[in-house]
């Protein structure tokens, strides 16, 4: 008699349902005074099974941030390489930053939570050092360079230096256009582009 698989262990949870129920406590109570154990009981699972979604409190506001630079890594390998170099990143951190006005804690309300919170500048900083990497090393395969080599190393510096003026002036404008603001911030790479710096 042939055996019938049995399903694998339902998940407990999910890093959606973790996060939603996060920021609701940090609305309430504050980055700072939200601990893991609250947030574990507010999704109904344990502390344990938390940590198998995120590995600390702080990695919570940043979400799946792997996942989202393969997709912002598979959004610069999808534009032509006859886009000019600096039309294609603009184009790119345009796309990236394309989010659902229904999202669950508001793409705002995430932002504002990384770029004001004392207590995350630290992570961020790591975090930052990734998203400049997934420019770097496109800059790179589009110019034969090596990603740490001045050009990419320096563009990736340049846009997300860009991109985060662009939030800061997004945050402290509740009817601002956040598209129109990264666009306008990162047209500036154009300029920097036409005469990039030497290599050594």
């Amino acid at each position: 008699m042939e055996q019938v698989p049995r399903p694998g262990r339902p998940e407990a949870t999910s890093h959606a349902a973790i996060e939603a129920a996060a920021f609701r406590l940090f609305s309430e109570r504050g980055f700072d005074a939200t601990t893991l154990d609250a947030i574990a009981d507010a999704v109904g699972v344990s502390r344990r099974t938390l940590f198998r979604y995120f590995e600390s409190k702080n990695d919570i506001p940043w979400g799946q941030f792997d996942r989202t630079l393969d997709g912002f890594r598979a959004i610069l390998a999808a534009i032509p390489d006859t886009v000019p170099l600096a039309d294609a990143v603009q184009q790119g951190v345009l796309v990236f930053n394309e989010f659902d006005d229904d999202a669950d804690p508001p793409h705002r309300e995430r932002m504002r939570l990384i770029l004001e919170t004392p207590t995350l500048q630290a992570h961020s900083v790591l975090r930052y050092a990734e998203w400049r990497e997934v420019i770097a090393e496109y800059v790179a395969t589009r110019t034969g360079l090596a990603p740490t080599d001045t050009l990419p190393r320096t563009v990736g510096s340049v846009s997300l230096a860009l991109a985060i003026s662009a939030y800061e002036g997004w945050l402290a404008d509740p009817g601002g256009d956040l598209a129109a603001l990264l666009d306008e911030t990162m047209a500036s790479l154009r300029s920097y582009l036409a005469s990039p710096p030497r290599t050594v």
